[in-house]
């Protein structure tokens, strides 16, 4: 059973770092891209590609808004990728979700994280809030 479970969301001041985890079980991630994105609760249609990247190469998105703050990476032993933020700020207040796509579906990652198409599986979200 394919299976993406988020965790490391919670509440952070201005400024503070926190790290996200996406855990995959049921199937490896090789193949696939994995993608962050994130949402703010009662907004469903506003969901927004953070980051993505990509198993084949590492190749990596990162939206404008997080660039020079966040930082995707991977753990194959773990078949996990993580989403390390920092210098947060009360805009990135909102849930977080991983999901992932097969590379061989995707034409260009950062088409893939911006309309969120090829996502096949996601996870059930973290809650990230900022604030003090």
């Amino acid at each position: 059973q394919v299976q993406l479970v988020e965790s490391g969301g919670g509440l952070v001041q201005p400024g503070g770092s926190l790290r996200l985890s996406c855990a995959a079980s049921g199937f490896t991630l090789d193949g696939y891209a994995i993608g962050w994105f994130r949402q703010v609760p009662g907004k469903e249609r506003e969901r927004e590609g953070v980051s993505c990247i990509s198993s084949s190469d590492g190749t990596t998105y990162y939206a404008d808004s997080v660039k020079d703050r966040f930082t995707i990476s991977r753990d194959n032993a773990k078949n996990t990728v993580y989403l390390q933020m920092n210098s947060l700020k009360s805009e990135d207040t909102s849930a977080y979700y991983c999901a992932v796509g097969e590379l061989s579906q995707i034409t260009a990652l950062q088409d893939t994280c911006v309309t969120q198409y090829g996502m096949d599986y996601w996870g059930k979200g973290t809650l990230v809030t900022v604030s003090s």
